[in-house]
């Protein structure tokens, strides 16, 4: 893991960045870095920039992620464990559960998540999720990421899964999210990970601190046919070939019917509701600006340290922004703002990820073979985090 004294401009945590607004500095190719500094309406604000151009075919953009949906490390590590040059911290994620005693915070992110194509999970109800209000018409599904085409964009993905039993087919609510709407059935993967899947029947649809539903049930499929049952969602690491279904409620109460020896058939995917070119890679967060217009009933009163990804030409050159976090500048920037600066930057398109203590944006040095963190999180320490974006080069 970098430490903070190996910031740019040998600043320590703290310490105020260097003002002004140098050049771009290249860090692969393909991928260039720079800092400069915002007048923000709370006051002066301090910003880091990547800018990543999938025109030049040595450089690409992946998840990056620790291995397992419910789980988190600082944004350096995932770079460094994945041999990405750059990267910045990704969507929002269950962090604490002080509102349901006993239950463990899982880490895992509000939105869906692909990393090389493969589908890790889908959005947890918008009334669940951890991050602050969305914006009017933006939903939990809302993503930003790299088709297999190479081209980044905005979309919105929808899980479309069933269970197939003897008794008929079974809508397939969730997959390997924190949070299942009630009346539902949820399944978890591999990917997943070993925490507890308890606190995927906490809550309600429209209230996150709602009581844990009373009313559950658990069925582990392997290879096809249900092997184990029981009466409330476990924890542990789940085996490759085997998917653990949970059910509150109404979904409860079908996936009482299945008893061990049966054969059940579970299949899920995203759908995207606007682009036909699959996702290399997708995580959420929700949209601030599109077709280079800010979207209505953004913010504009709540400063904070931000991280954001800008769209321009095309899809094809992605700005990664990050605030700095250090204390003279940790007024920040309201949501409107950074809509407003992505757009003067050359955005078309804009997208919001986590902020505050999760701001973390990281880039290598010329020659280094480790990165660096260039901004100072807030907390004047890398907080873990479930995901990010990376860019990675060949």
């Amino acid at each position: 893991m970098t430490t903070l004294g190996a910031l740019a401009g040998g600043a320590l945590a703290g310490a105020a960045p260097a003002s002004g607004s140098p050049a771009a500095t290249p860090v692969a190719p393909g991928v260039t870095y720079r800092q400069f500094d915002i007048q923000g309406s709370k006051g002066p604000t301090h910003a880091h920039l990547l800018t990543v151009d999938l025109r030049d075919t040595h450089v690409r953009l992946d998840l990056l992620h620790p291995g397992a949906v419910a789980a988190r490390a600082p944004v350096s590590e995932l770079a460094d464990a994945q041999g990405a040059v750059a990267g910045i911290n990704g969507d929002f994620f269950n962090i604490s559960e002080t509102q349901h005693p006993g239950v463990e915070a899982t880490g895992s992110t509000d939105g869906p998540a692909i990393a090389d194509r493969h589908v890790l999970k889908a959005a947890v109800p918008d009334g669940q999720r951890f991050g602050p209000a969305l914006p009017p018409g933006t939903t939990t599904r809302d993503v930003l990421g790299v088709g297999v085409d190479r081209r980044a964009r905005l979309d919105d993905l929808t899980l479309r899964g069933s269970v197939g039993t003897p008794f008929g087919r079974l809508s397939l609510a969730g997959l390997n999210q924190f949070a299942l709407p009630e009346n539902s059935i949820g399944a978890f993967t591999s990917d997943w990970g070993s925490v507890s899947r308890l606190r995927a029947v906490c809550g309600t649809d429209t209230d996150r601190a709602a009581a844990c539903s009373s009313d559950t049930y658990e069925v582990v499929v392997r290879q096809g046919r249900v092997v184990s049952v029981a009466r409330t969602p476990g924890r542990g690491a789940i085996p490759a070939g085997t998917t653990v279904l949970v059910g509150r409620e109404a979904g409860a109460h079908w996936l009482r019917r299945l008893v061990p020896g049966e054969r059940v058939r579970v299949t899920h995917r995203l759908v995207a509701a606007r682009s036909q070119v699959p996702f290399r890679f997708a995580l959420g967060g929700y949209p601030v600006l599109r077709g280079g217009q800010p979207l209505a009933g953004l913010d504009n009163g709540t400063a904070a340290t931000r991280t954001a990804v800008g769209i321009a030409d095309g899809g094809k050159r992605l700005l990664l922004f990050a605030l700095d976090g250090a204390k003279p500048y940790r007024t920040g920037l309201t949501i409107a703002e950074v809509a407003a600066e992505m757009r003067s930057l050359g955005s078309v398109d804009a997208f919001s990820l986590d902020g505050g203590g999760s701001t973390t944006l990281v880039a290598r040095e010329p020659g280094a073979s480790a990165v660096t963190v260039r901004n100072h999180p807030s907390g004047d320490a890398e907080r873990p985090v479930p995901d990010g974006i990376g860019v990675f080069t060949s």
